[in-house]
């Protein structure tokens, strides 16, 4: 049991926050500038939610409902996206976005979906 489970989750809904703020802001910012180098951004902001959330769950169910929702959000936006008249709908984005979705979780099914009790071990 994760003794900081509230800040992690609550930083995890910070992180759901950010991602449909920049998912909608006019001029989200571009770290990667490359042809498509926003399919990439998708997929590993998906990715990182995706896997962030699912340490947080243990049964298959939590986890099954955590990436269904995360792939609802994804393709959620890209048609409020194609709605506000200054951002794009692109089904690639939802691709990405999904692909990402995934990723997360198989990443939560390695050691690397051990993080926060890792983290947590090394502040007692």
């Amino acid at each position: 049991m994760l003794k900081y489970r509230r800040i992690w989750l609550s930083a995890g809904w910070l992180l759901v926050v950010l991602v449909v703020y920049f998912s909608l802001a006019p001029h989200p910012p571009e770290p990667l500038s490359f042809d498509n180098a926003d399919k990439l951004e998708h997929l590993l902001a998906y990715a990182l939610l995706s896997l962030w959330l699912n340490q947080l769950y243990s049964s298959a169910l939590s986890r099954s409902l955590v990436v269904v929702a995360l792939v609802a959000l994804g393709v959620g936006l890209e048609y409020v996206q194609g709605w506000t008249g200054y951002r794009m709908f692109d089904v690639l984005d939802m691709l990405a976005n999904s692909v990402g979705v995934l990723t997360g979780w198989l990443l939560a099914l390695t050691p690397l979906g051990g993080l926060f009790i890792y983290f947590e071990r090394r502040l007692r």
